[in-house]
């Protein structure tokens, strides 16, 4: 099996890029994948100095070579439809300039959200419709998915002109959050160049069969993620759909930004469910089992680490998902 098994970079964003790749290499791993925009910033890309710069993408590239490491995904999350004038045109703006530095860089995937719209041409804010047993739902749908289309077709061609693939990670508040929504996506666009990030954590909270989904998106999935999810006991009484979500104050030091005077809020003491660690929500069958449905697809796709567990630190976190995604591996 030739997976590559790498780490995404943002959970060591307080280190220098070659920091985070002696780490990364410590770990055995080899795939690397780093922020160019969106939601956070790009301490371990400088991407206004690559796109002007051969010199520097050569410079840059060579950090991974030299280490036996290779570039293998651009990552730009964020909302590039949402209707707030200081969210939504950065965001997408990141992702088209994403977009071309891949294409120099020679970097065949860049990841990100599909994004999600507000509901209607006046609304000042993104919505996310849940469950649309309402009929006035699918004229918000209607309207959504027409503004999504229209802009994945251009972003469709932006990519082809640069050689590039884009993998949307399928992630709930977006219109793209299931296997089945992301191959609405292609269908309705024609599209060529945009296919899936399989990140199972997303998947694994609103209950759907993980192997399953990557059989039926076949090679619709392009890149991947190595994250675990779990679901809590508060899920007894709180269901995943749960808004009890509480605001962090503006000058709470460390909040994670989301847009121009935007950023996360804390979660419920005793939430529905939770990130882990690889290997800790789902034992390490279940991701040999994941790996290998991968490698029917792709036997040379990229599987990134995506560390999010608050329970360990961040390179304790890292070398538990290493260790547990290398034994994986090794089982196949």
């Amino acid at each position: 099996m030739a997976l590559k098994l790498g780490a995404y970079t943002a959970c060591l964003h307080d280190r220098p890029l070659d920091e985070a790749l002696d780490i990364l290499k410590e770990n055995g791993l080899t795939s690397v994948e780093v922020n160019t925009g969106g939601f956070i910033p790009s301490p371990h890309c400088p991407v206004d100095l690559l796109l002007s710069s051969a010199r520097a993408r050569e410079e840059y590239l060579a950090a991974f070579a030299d280490r036996g490491m290779e570039l293998t995904g651009l990552n730009c999350n964020g909302n590039p439809l949402n209707p707030l004038p200081g969210v939504g045109p950065k965001h997408a703006d990141d992702l088209r300039r994403t977009i071309r530095l891949a294409g120099l860089l020679g970097v065949r995937h860049v990841v990100t959200m599909s994004g999600t719209p507000g509901s209607d041409p006046d609304a000042k804010y993104p919505s996310w419709v849940v469950n649309p047993w309402d009929g006035v739902y699918m004229d918000v749908l209607d309207y959504q998915w027409g503004v999504g289309v229209a802009f994945w077709r251009e972003i469709d061609a932006l990519a082809r002109a640069n050689d590039v693939r884009v993998a949307i990670e399928m992630h709930p508040h977006n219109l793209v959050f299931s296997p089945i929504t992301l191959k609405r996506l292609v269908d309705e666009g024609g599209l060529t160049n945009v296919g899936a990030e399989m990140d199972p954590s997303h998947l694994m909270w609103q209950g759907m069969d993980i192997v399953a989904s990557i059989k039926w998106l076949g090679p619709l999935v392009f890149h991947a993620a190595a994250k675990d999810a779990t679901l809590c006991p508060g899920a007894d009484i709180r269901g995943v759909l749960d808004t009890s979500f509480t605001r962090v104050p503006a000058d709470a030091p460390g909040k994670v930004p989301t847009g121009y005077g935007f950023w996360c809020n804390a979660w419920p003491e005793n939430p529905a469910w939770k990130f882990v660690a690889v290997g800790v929500g789902n034992d390490v069958p279940f991701w040999t089992e994941f790996l290998r449905a991968l490698a029917e697809i792709d036997p040379d796709m990229a599987v990134n680490i995506e560390h999010e567990d608050a329970a360990y630190s961040q390179t304790e976190g890292l070398a538990l998902a290493a260790k547990n995604l290398h034994s994986a591996a090794s089982a196949i």
